[in-house]
């Protein structure tokens, strides 16, 4: 028996952004499978309702991939691809695989011979660095930083430095709370003339996306206190 299909389905970013975020293609895609592998149901749910999912939700078969879920082993996760139903991956916010555990899902599917299909929608990094004004032929997305103060000032000069020789677009996250702390540091670290874009709650509807230098910034800094915030260097 031929496999099903694995349909990486993007969430939107942002409450009341499910109009600007999924394509046709994406509605009709949910209305065709009644299996999914989210990262939080709870979230996956409302998704799917925002969309317009027609199917009863009490039909669906939904397997939670939470990080309280990840000893289980990969091969329960896609047993209905392996018996030919299609199903759809949901990460919590953005796309599936991208900086989301989702990735292991992914890989198994390939392992075993199952066809992946990625859906078109929102992806934060992306949009921040099309958004930025740096360049978008070379760059790097470095995940979290670390926590340590030593360590994470060090990090964020060795980006500063490796955007200057290669002409590369670095971008880092932090946890949303700590995204002020974030912010000081860079401030403190980098050189007045490093240019900094602060991607903040994108797609929401009160968006913020600015360039400036690091000298301009420390002029007058925004308040990122848990805001889902993408950070951006370039020289």
């Amino acid at each position: 028996m031929p496999s099903g299909t694995l349909y990486l389905i993007p969430v939107p970013l942002a409450d009341n952004a499910a109009a600007k975020s999924l394509t046709p293609y994406l509605v009709n895609t949910i209305n065709s499978i009644k299996e999914y592998i989210v990262e939080n149901e709870k979230t996956a749910r409302r998704c799917l309702k925002e969309a317009g999912l027609k199917t009863p939700q009490s039909e669906l078969i939904i397997h939670d991939y939470g990080k309280h879920k990840r000893d289980i082993p990969l091969k329960e996760f896609i047993e209905g691809l392996l018996a030919g139903n299609d199903v759809g991956l949901m990460s919590e916010a953005g796309c599936p695989g991208i900086a989301d555990p989702g990735t292991d899902i992914v890989a198994e599917a390939h392992r075993r011979g199952i066809n992946v299909v990625p859906l078109v929608g929102p992806s934060s990094i992306l949009l921040a660095l099309m958004a930025s004004g740096f360049s978008g032929q070379s760059f790097t997305f470095h995940g979290y930083l670390p926590i340590d103060k030593v360590e994470r000032s060090r990090k964020i000069k060795e980006l500063e430095t490796l955007a200057e020789r290669n002409k590369q677009t670095q971008l880092f996250i932090e946890t949303p709370f700590r995204n002020n702390p974030m912010l000081e540091e860079i401030l403190r670290t980098c050189q007045p003339t490093t240019k900094l874009c602060i991607a903040c709650n994108i797609t929401a509807a009160d968006e913020f996306i600015k360039t400036k230098t690091i000298a301009d910034w420390r002029k007058q800094t925004p308040d990122l206190h848990k805001k889902p915030t993408i950070f951006l260097l370039f020289r």
